[in-house]
């Protein structure tokens, strides 16, 4: 069985830090945080300037573990407990649910709920609701 770690008072942390980062680039640049816009402007930019807040906001996502390394001296556990396939399978159902659902999490749930959106809110709901579902079904009805 999967054992999920409870973490509070990092989880504390990490979304205060997601929500200041996105009023942040809200009240500086007036974008949305949504990863998956911010990332698809990267591959499509607009201009040079378009470009470079894009990728310095993704530099910033991915070196959190290093920050952590020069803190603490090594690199956070990461402890993945399915396969190499199922992890690119999740990625492509992911890819897909936001397309159809025009945003991911952090553009909807951490921005969209904020500026109190009705797509946003329902595509919120329809994110946990999924979750809730999808955790059940692995860990009682299929056993993992």
């Amino acid at each position: 069985m999967i054992e999920t770690a409870f973490t509070p008072f990092q989880s504390l942390g990490g979304g205060a830090l997601i929500g200041l980062a996105a009023v942040l680039l809200m009240g500086t640049m007036g974008r949305i945080m949504g990863a998956t816009g911010i990332l698809a402007g990267l591959m499509q930019p607009a201009s040079l300037s378009d470009w470079s807040w894009r990728a310095a906001v993704l530099l910033g996502m991915v070196s959190g573990p290093i920050v952590v390394m020069l803190i603490t001296g090594e690199m956070p556990a990461v402890q993945v407990p399915i396969s190499t396939t199922m992890l690119v399978v999740g990625g492509f159902i992911v890819g897909i649910g936001v397309t159809y659902g025009a945003g991911c999490t952090s553009g909807h749930g951490v921005c969209g709920m904020a500026r109190l959106s009705p797509r946003s809110i329902a595509a919120t709901l329809t994110f946990m609701l999924t979750t809730a579902i999808t955790v059940y079904l692995i860990r009682h009805v299929f056993g993992a």
